[in-house]
């Protein structure tokens, strides 16, 4: 049995903080794991923003409603669970992704948690699990399932490293320098086809 796992921003919708940060006009919140690789590093980094400007969760919130997944990826999705079982593995947070995840028709989510006190600041942040991409594919390896993943950032590279096959899916150029190892990607109908090559199966576009 295959199975696909999947980031989630980057791979089938915006960035959030990107968007959030446009939206606010703050540039140093467009920082994302492909610019930060410690996850850690990063997130200290987004609180004390949040906290100079006084933004909260609502706000987060607010920016998250008004965003659709990127051109093609419902159709991705679509034809995806058509032959696999899908899992996203995403270091984004529950509280962020849910309207977007009902978008996508719910595929499952394995993400993090916030911390958010009675005023929805944003105090810190519960991780899964320590590299919890890699420690998912190998969970699932470890049930006898095949798993072929797709990542952009650096934070993915550890999964498409432990999966059978890994893709590389708009990842920027110091990613793709770093791993070459991994096939990359730009549009959903060329990811198809990696998935065609990947599995043991017969697919069809």
């Amino acid at each position: 049995m295959e199975l696909a796992c999947l980031d989630l921003e980057g791979v089938l919708i915006p960035e959030i903080w990107i968007e959030f940060a446009n939206k606010m006009g703050i540039d140093e919140l467009k920082a994302t794991t492909r610019d930060i690789p410690d996850y850690d590093v990063l997130m200290k980094q987004r609180l004390r923003i949040l906290d100079e400007y006084n933004l909260g969760l609502p706000e987060i919130q607010e920016v998250i409603a008004t965003l659709k997944p990127l051109s093609g990826a419902i159709e991705f999705i679509d034809w995806l669970r058509e032959y696999f079982q899908v899992i996203i593995l995403s270091d984004t947070f529950y509280e962020f992704a849910q309207p977007l995840i009902r978008q996508l028709g719910f595929p499952t989510l394995l993400c993090h948690r916030l911390e958010v006190d009675s005023e929805g600041r944003v105090t810190g942040y519960v991780l899964r699990q320590k590299n919890p991409k890699r420690q998912s594919i190998l969970a699932l390896q470890s049930l006898y399932y095949r798993i072929i993943a797709v990542g952009d950032s650096y934070n993915d590279t550890s999964m498409l490293e432990q999966a059978d096959t890994g893709i590389l899916f708009r990842a920027p150029h110091n990613v793709i320098h770093k791993f070459p190892q991994f096939p990359v990607v730009y549009e959903y109908e060329d990811l198809k086809k990696e998935f065609i090559k990947a599995s043991h199966r017969s697919l069809v576009l």
